[in-house]
């Protein structure tokens, strides 16, 4: 497993060693050991999957206070664009966004640490997104950005016109308009 710092401090790209063979596949998605080698200590307490369909944008997405949250996260099937937002104001890279591509092909994987508003788009036709949480969901402390905020410019890939957002998710307020709330 190769874990590898990105330029947003706390943000790590993980990428398990797969064995193939005439059967299929084999990796370890998650090695606590290894993990903590890398200074990596999380007590993950909740998993979760979310099954969608090719231009399904959830995000941009964060838990608000105590509440905040620390992700794993992988694609089990199909393809997305991974989006996160750096809502740490001591920050150096304070609301500036990282994009990668996480697939069942590359088995990346991205540690998000708390503090940062996280959001994905599929590419597939089908994707199944999963991930681990070391903090409970609390539906009173959730809260998010607009994923099309022009303060943010982020590339979703996809044009907009294929972009399927749940209502919630249209509504969100812009990064402008929450940063007195950080």
């Amino acid at each position: 497993m190769t874990i590898t710092k990105t330029n947003f401090d706390g943000v790590w790209v993980i990428e398990p060693k797969v064995w193939y063979d005439d059967r299929g596949y084999f990796y370890e998605s998650y090695n606590d050991a290894i993990f903590h080698d890398a200074g990596l200590h999380f007590d993950w307490v909740q998993d979760n999957e979310a099954k969608s369909t090719k231009g399904v944008l959830r995000g941009l997405h964060f838990q608000k206070s105590t509440y905040a949250q620390t992700k794993l996260v992988r694609v089990v099937q199909g393809e997305v664009l991974d989006v996160i937002v750096d809502l740490r104001k001591d920050s150096q890279t304070y609301g500036q966004h990282l994009s990668i591509i996480l697939s069942s092909k590359n088995f990346k994987q991205l540690l998000v640490p708390r503090g940062f508003a996280h959001g994905y788009v599929v590419l597939s036709d089908e994707a199944i997104f999963s991930y681990k949480c070391d903090n409970f969901y609390t539906k009173e402390a959730e809260a998010g950005i607009k994923y099309d905020d022009p303060d943010l410019d982020i590339d979703w890939i996809l044009s907009n016109d294929l972009h399927i957002i749940s209502p919630k998710d249209q509504v969100l307020p812009y990064f402008k308009d929450i940063q007195h709330t950080l």
